[in-house]
């Protein structure tokens, strides 16, 4: 797997170095000193490569004249972040059919800067951790935890039975968030960009939300709906 960009490659040096490889920075770069040292500190091999090298490596990809080889992406098992998320006082993101890793790489950031989310994926029809994901995250793979499940509708029932209210994001239909008093701890679910929360995880809600809109022929892509909705939930959190 590998990162690109300065923000996820020095993110990933201060937060989990280990998991590094190899660091190839572009000649000339203006971090390449700070790279070189913190890569020394961890035994990590440093490569500075011409330009043209560099543009070859990334396939036109946007890098910022940085790239790593690391390891591929740690998931959770679904038991340790659900006890984890009751421990901590973690609110838990069910991702139901998400295929953009655009939006996910989004959500993650989004979710790393609130603090005190969980991401729950299932196994299939589902993107996965990758290193456009990462990309797009821009360090924030390091900070928000991320479980994989093979029973969507399994995993928010177990989630259920520890306490956790699940509410889900529909369009039109549901209460407003801003109206709604949420209850704590909480399982928010999103679906995918085409067809929304399945019926089957559906029948599993508790709840129903919205985000009012004044447009209603227009709409928020899942990871903007996401943002909106995760900081109400903070919002509200620390307000309890």
């Amino acid at each position: 797997m590998r990162l690109y960009g300065k923000n996820p490659v020095i993110e990933r040096l201060k937060a989990n170095p280990k998991s590094i490889r190899k660091i190839l920075v572009e000649q000339g770069h203006p971090d390449a000193g700070y790279v070189r040292k913190k890569a020394a500190q961890w035994n990590i091999g440093f490569c500075q490569i011409p330009a043209t090298k560099m543009l070859k490596l990334t396939r036109n990809i946007h890098s910022q004249g940085i790239l790593a080889d690391v390891e591929d992406f740690q998931y959770m098992s679904y038991d340790d972040l659900l006890e984890k998320a009751a421990r901590d006082h973690m609110s838990l993101l069910f991702l139901d059919g998400l295929k953009d890793p655009q939006n996910l790489g989004s959500i993650m950031r989004s979710l790393a800067c609130l603090g005190h989310f969980g991401i729950v994926l299932p196994r299939k029809d589902s993107v996965d951790i990758t290193d456009t994901v990462c990309r797009v995250a821009s360090g924030a793979d390091n900070h928000v935890p991320v479980a994989r499940t093979s029973n969507l509708v399994a995993a928010i029932s177990m989630a259920k039975k520890k306490g956790f209210w699940i509410v889900g994001a529909v369009v039109g239909d549901g209460e407003s968030v801003f109206d709604t008093s949420l209850h704590f701890p909480l399982g928010l679910v999103i679906g995918s960009e085409q067809k929304g929360i399945r019926e089957i995880v559906l029948n599993q809600l508790d709840l129903k939300i919205t985000i009012p809109m004044r447009q209603p022929r227009l709409s928020l892509n899942a990871a903007q709906a996401t943002t909106i909705l995760c900081y109400e939930i903070t919002r509200q959190k620390e307000k309890k």
